[in-house]
């Protein structure tokens, strides 16, 4: 699994809309920025920190096909990346990811602590 995190206007555009190019900082970047596993913790703390209202929305690679690819960030970490718009049919699932005393908590039995 990869993952997602969205605003829930986000979310609910994608919902209504069955496909997104993703947040702001997606478009201008040219792709949808991903995390694996072992980031989206950390994405979520450096790049949603204090925020409330979050969805992690989880993909299967082999659902987002050739046009995802894993490349590495300025710091050297490898990160997915989509090249072209997510397709709600592409989505594992989705959860709130709330925030409880300044800390995101993920969905248990999503293995992310």
């Amino acid at each position: 699994m990869i993952y997602k995190i969205f605003r829930t206007p986000e979310w609910d555009a994608l919902r209504a809309d069955g496909s997104t190019t993703g947040a702001p900082v997606d478009r201008a970047d040219g792709y949808i920025h991903f995390s694996g596993p072992d980031t989206v913790a950390e994405t979520a703390a450096r790049h949603f920190a204090g925020e409330d209202g979050l969805w992690l929305i989880a993909c299967e690679e082999a659902a987002l096909g050739p046009n995802l690819r894993w490349e590495p960030s300025r710091g050297g970490t490898d990160f997915p990346h989509l090249y072209a718009p997510l397709r709600l049919d592409q989505v594992a699932w989705a959860q709130p990811l709330p925030l409880v005393d300044g800390t995101h908590v993920f969905p248990a039995g999503s293995g992310i602590a």
